[in-house]
């Protein structure tokens, strides 16, 4: 028998309620039965406690894409989709600190520009600085960032290749 909520995976738990002197039957697989009577029934219970013991109930904050909570994470170190690292941004910045010693991407190459993506930002820094360079007059710096400009452009458009 298929699971009643997802249709996709056999039915493992089966729950039997009298309601209205009528009973009702319910076939779920494990992981819905999980969700279902699992993470509800422990939300119930905790808004139940707090509000008997005058603790105030604390909703956590949740990925809107993907349902993920931030408590997950801690428990599993994975997130569940990209809209994750824009939801929790602020709670993952010092977990990624404490793992890899800094929360700036520099590549696989440790600031070596090899990918498409790395050589557009570096190119548009190179931009930025070209242009501070013109405005204070210093134009032989100009005419280096100009030559290395020319060289990502190079490699953006297939000659001479990424690293």
């Amino acid at each position: 028998m298929l699971c009643d909520k997802c249709k996709k995976r056999q039915a493992t738990v089966h729950r039997r309620e009298l309601v209205d002197n009528k009973y009702c039957e319910l076939h779920l697989c494990d992981e819905c039965a999980a969700y279902t009577f699992g993470e509800f029934e422990n939300n119930v219970e905790n808004a139940i406690l707090a509000g008997l013991f005058g603790e105030p109930v604390v909703s956590e904050k949740t990925c809107p894409a993907c349902g993920m909570r931030f408590s997950d994470y801690e428990r599993t170190g994975l997130l569940g989709c990209p809209s994750c690292y824009d939801v929790f941004n602020a709670e993952l910045l010092p977990h990624i600190a404490r793992i890899q010693g800094k929360v700036t991407h520099t590549g696989k190459g440790g600031g070596v520009y090899t990918s498409e993506h790395d050589l557009r930002m570096q190119l548009a820094s190179l931009q930025d600085e070209m242009e501070k360079a013109l405005k204070s007059g210093n134009y032989i710096k100009a005419g280096h960032i100009n030559n290395r400009l020319d060289l990502i452009k190079k490699k953006l458009s297939g000659g001479g290749g990424a690293r």
